[in-house]
């Protein structure tokens, strides 16, 4: 796994969830998963495409979710309420989109695609070119699960192939 494209990512859920929840927060666990993700509750799965493909899972517990998403809302909600889902969404969006911008500003071009909530029990298994990191962010009103399975795109793979037989 490249850590180059994995920074960003580990940075801007640093950021946004340090920013958002106004929290203390430390990064937990770092694990590899040869196997397939064990989603954790409500769960983000969010899809990109180009010079990067793969996939980043954001994920938090039931009632985490519900924690954060009272705190965004600034008031209590119940744990069936659509606007945790969504909460849990735009955390994803703004992980994402932090990260997307400095992967543009290195020059990476790729897709990112609207997150989707990710339902089943595991998730999409590693392949041979993608290995998984799984992170636990720990914050003061519980623990968000980041799952990271990216790698350079077929598109980049060439280009650097080429570069490199020159």
């Amino acid at each position: 796994m490249k850590m180059e494209l994995i920074q960003p990512f580990i940075n801007a859920a640093d950021a946004v969830l340090a920013q958002g929840l106004q929290c203390s927060m430390s990064i937990g666990n770092l694990s590899m998963e040869a196997e397939a993700y064990r989603r954790k509750g409500i769960a983000a799965l969010i899809w990109v495409t180009g010079d990067i493909e793969g996939r980043i899972i954001l994920d938090l517990d039931p009632e985490t979710a519900v924690r954060v998403a009272s705190k965004f809302a600034g008031t209590e909600l119940p744990e069936t309420d659509s606007l945790v889902r969504e909460t849990v969404f735009e955390l994803a969006n703004q992980v994402i989109g932090n990260a997307v911008t400095v992967l543009n500003n290195e020059g990476f071009h790729f897709r990112v695609h609207p997150p989707v909530l990710h339902t089943s029990d595991d998730g999409p298994k590693s392949s041979e070119d993608t290995e998984a990191l799984v992170i636990c962010f720990e914050t003061g009103i519980g623990e968000v699960f980041m799952n990271i399975a990216l790698r350079y795109g077929q598109s980049h793979r060439s280009e650097h192939a080429a570069a490199v037989g020159q």
